[in-house]
């Protein structure tokens, strides 16, 4: 009998570290699907007016997505090692797999930060001391407080908004590594359903209908946040677990369609019934998106074609995330400066989109993997 958990993973990258486990496959080209559409979503910011009209509107629950797929691989890549593993050689590692990226979208968003001027935020009035305080507080995942948003608009990292994210992934694998970690099954069971229950009523009874929050330091953003982070995270970790692989073909094409059609639905119940798109968001949340990591965790790619496109989306995904959205802050400002409709603008939104991708493989080639490989020889001990 063939083992499928086997079959679905594949060889790791050049950067990993030398006993790194192999990885799912299918998994990678999902994060890398769901990559895409996050950049897509933003794309549309520039002609929302809220959350309401917001096409690719449910785009941001791919963060959601790489929170559920991050615990998955964390428990099955750190989980059976703490016997041999101190909490500082874990956290090494992550800062080591995390952090080049982030100190690239910083760098860049402050590169291109004067070229992003528009009615909304007015970039010619903030100085260059003032600019390189940002960088430095972006590249260290410090979230800036008002005196230090320089965009003004309210973003915890206004030089590279998607980077909220990473703090919070970051608070996730300090809580595995001190907490979670430590729980029975049975017990994370329990904090899963718990943390379900306090995102579900977030999302349906919340003041949004929706969860796309996290990304500002107010209290509904850092609870809202919180709660992503908590449920989806701790349900990867539960499923890393318990997971058995099932028989599953075309998985990859079945959950990647579905994480496109899932995120391109429209805003349900409009203003008036706000409720409805919450529940949308929590059942995509709680219980499709695992389904999804499940399908993809049992399914094997069984062609060249699927095996390398897979290959190339996982590595991409993460450096994609991390540098588009200075290119959607001149995207945008582009947009309202000229008063342009979306057709009008679409050259421009496909050459972002494709340049995006090649940026992020470039500086997956040139930057990301030789720094981790060199951070890993500096901060690693041999055989860790």
């Amino acid at each position: 009998m063939v083992d499928l958990r086997s079959t679905s993973k594949s060889k790791t990258s050049s950067a990993s570290f030398a006993d790194t486990k192999p990885h799912y496959n299918i998994l990678d080209g999902l994060r890398g699907v769901a990559a895409i559409t996050v950049v897509c979503f933003h794309l549309f910011e520039a002609f929302a007016t809220s959350h309401l009209d917001q096409r690719i509107n449910h785009g941001y629950l791919a963060v959601d997505f790489f929170f559920i797929l991050s615990g998955f691989v964390v428990g099955y890549a750190y989980d059976d090692r703490w016997e041999t593993m101190t909490v500082n050689d874990f956290m090494k590692r992550r800062f080591i797999r995390l952090h080049p990226m982030v100190v690239m979208g910083a760098i860049i968003g402050a590169v291109m930060f004067y070229f992003q001027g528009c009615a909304a935020w007015d970039v010619s009035k903030v100085s260059v001391p003032a600019l390189l305080v940002a960088t430095l507080i972006n590249a260290c995942l410090i979230p800036a407080t008002p005196g230090f948003e320089i965009r003004g608009v309210g973003e915890m990292f206004p030089l590279n908004g998607p980077s909220w994210s990473l703090f919070f992934e970051y608070i996730g694998n300090i809580l595995y590594a001190f907490f979670i970690r430590k729980l029975s099954t049975k017990a994370l069971a329990v904090l899963v359903v718990l943390a379900g229950i306090g995102l579900a009523a977030f999302s349906i009874w919340g003041p949004y209908g929706d969860i796309c929050v996290g990304f500002s330091l107010t209290g509904d953003n850092l609870l809202g946040g919180s709660l992503r982070l908590l449920c989806s995270f701790s349900a990867g970790l539960l499923l890393s677990r318990v997971f058995k692989p099932v028989h599953v073909k075309g998985a990859f094409w079945i959950g990647g369609l579905s994480i496109i059609v899932l995120s391109a639905i429209p805003r349900i119940g409009g203003s008036e019934q706000l409720w409805m798109n919450g529940l949308y968001d929590a059942i995509c949340v709680i219980i499709i998106f695992p389904t999804l990591v499940y399908l993809g965790a049992s399914g094997t790619t069984t062609d060249q074609l699927s095996t390398r496109l897979c290959k190339f989306l996982g590595d991409i995904s993460y450096p994609l995330y991390m540098v588009h959205y200075p290119f959607i802050y001149l995207y945008y400002a582009w947009v309202k400066n000229e008063n342009l409709t979306f057709e009008q603008s679409l050259p421009g939104a496909i050459a972002l989109v494709v340049g995006s991708i090649l940026l992020a493989y470039l500086c997956l080639k040139l930057y990301d993997e030789p720094v981790r490989k060199f951070l890993t020889k500096r901060l690693l001990r041999v055989g860790k």
